[in-house]
């Protein structure tokens, strides 16, 4: 058949749709930009049509030419709900018990300010990302950043992504490490329960934990198969946050609460200090964007506009979540408030119920951090095969590479969780770095790149202040948190 379109999966469907405009930017589906500039085919779809080119014989007219043909998989994924669950969950982790400790630093006031404004900016960000991936038919974030920077720019922003989903992953493990051994001034759960033992050597509980619960989740295909365990972490940590606020508002009505710091002190050199670094800690709060595209392939009828709501629910809730566990937490512990505060959790409260609380808290959290595991590890292991298996078939297609991938990054972040001290330090160095990067650099790049590209997709005025403030304080952050943990280090050496 003499036609200008090629055979497309059987796995897909096809709409045909009346072409009244001319061929521009947004419907260059099947190509990337290359760093010389020039558009290049994708690999990947390359491969997709080219495999089953002889397979599919159609027969569509002699008046093809008149429409444009969209190709793509059957679209019976998560609701609305199911994807606020799944963004959430991005959002809501291991990050949420450090800022407690950032409200030691920032104090009250400054601390809720920030963690509103870091909402609304990263809610802004990612609506614009959505946007223009959406209208560039990119698949992924790494793909946005292609057409909008070419080819080096993406390697860049997928290694972002992989460092910045490792650490945090690191972190969740260090933490559950933390909760169930203890640490150097906390008892864990099982020195608790069952006294010293090797039962309670960190290294074999993080293994075992690794092993029985995460590896089983972990192997999964696709994000929205994990919208059930999404649904339950963010019941989880909704519980963690109530226990907390209840606890932390009786205290205060019985007057056994001391009066909280409300603004920074700038009375010493550790002080400012203290202050450089907790910045990117808070910049690093509302970091999803690796997963906003993931989790739209997979909406049921999918567009930027149901996107966008999902994210602005998502944002509402996660404003909540982080104010009323960084206050209440902050409350509670005052300048003993540790860098991760469920490690606080293990002496009495001074209420009635105190150990049952802390156990419900601590235990609670756990099970939380086992169910958000896989979802941030989903996104990592996607990275991971488009940098290096560039032009395979997707992931799904090969489930012998999916499980090897899952084993080596596994294996890799394990072994990071033995090595790094606490989650300050991993939380100081993504948040200066890859995470700033993620959230606001690129968004804001793709933004202001694009728009100069194709004049139908041209920012607003207000558009184009925010993607400049993006970009600003991108940079202030990483400079300050870069000097701020250099800084660290040489005191700490001294």
């Amino acid at each position: 058949m003499d036609s200008n379109y090629s055979a497309i999966p059987k796995g897909s469907h096809v709409e045909l749709q009346i072409q009244n405009e001319p061929r521009d930017f947004r419907s260059q589906k099947r190509f990337l930009l290359s760093d010389d500039g020039n558009w290049v085919n994708d690999p990947k779809v390359l491969h997709d049509l080219d495999d089953l080119n002889d397979d599919v014989d159609v027969d569509l007219g002699s008046d093809i030419d008149d429409y444009a043909l969209v190709s793509s998989t059957p679209n019976k994924g998560s609701g609305i709900s199911g994807a606020v669950f799944n963004l959430t969950t991005s959002i809501i982790g291991a990050g949420i018990m450090a800022l407690p400790a950032t409200m030691k630093v920032l104090g009250i006031v400054l601390g809720v300010v920030l963690i509103i404004l870091m909402g609304i900016l990263s809610e802004i960000s990612v609506e614009m990302l959505v946007r223009f991936a959406v209208s560039c038919k990119a698949k992924s974030y790494g793909e946005v950043v292609q057409i909008a920077m070419g080819r080096t720019a993406r390697v860049l922003s997928e290694i972002c992504i992989i460092v910045n989903n490792a650490g945090v992953l690191v972190v969740y493990l260090i933490i559950m490490g933390d909760v169930m051994s203890g640490s150097v001034r906390h008892l864990g759960v099982f020195d608790q329960w069952l006294g010293h033992g090797f039962w309670d050597h960190r290294k074999l509980l993080i293994l075992i934990v690794l092993v029985v619960f995460l590896a089983p989740l972990c192997v999964l295909d696709r994000i929205d198969s994990l919208s059930t365990t999404s649904a339950a972490s963010v019941a989880l940590a909704v519980i963690f946050v109530v226990i907390c606020s209840v606890v932390a508002l009786i205290k205060l009505i019985e007057g056994k609460i001391e009066a909280p710091r409300m603004s920074p002190d700038f009375g010493s050199k550790k002080s400012i200090l203290d202050l450089l670094v907790v910045i990117p800690i808070m910049s690093n709060a509302y970091i999803c964007h690796f997963n906003v595209q993931p989790i739209y392939n997979e909406l049921e009828g999918r567009s930027p506009q149901k996107m966008n709501r999902v994210g602005r629910i998502t944002t509402v809730l996660c404003v909540v979540v982080y104010a009323s566990t960084a206050v209440s937490g902050f409350l509670l512990f005052g300048k003993d408030t540790e860098a991760d505060v469920l490690t606080n959790f293990d002496k009495d409260l001074g209420i009635k119920f105190s150990t049952v609380l802390n156990y419900i808290v601590r235990v609670g959290y756990i099970l939380h951090l086992v169910l958000v595991f896989p979802v941030i590890h989903f996104s990592l292991r996607q990275t991971v095969d488009t940098l290096v298996f560039e032009g395979s078939a997707p992931l799904t297609e090969s489930r012998k590479r999916s499980l090897a991938l899952t084993i080596i990054l596994l294996v890799l972040i394990y072994f990071g969780s033995t090595m790094i001290p606490n989650i300050w330090t991993a939380f100081k160095f993504t948040g200066a770095t890859t995470a700033v990067s993620l959230g606001f650099t690129f968004p804001a790049l793709i933004a202001l790149k694009i728009s100069q590209q194709e004049e139908g997709l041209s920012l607003s005025r207000i558009e184009k202040f925010f993607s400049w403030l993006m970009l600003i304080l991108a940079v202030i952050v990483s400079i300050a948190g870069i000097i701020g943990n250099i800084y660290t280090i040489q005191s700490k050496s001294e």
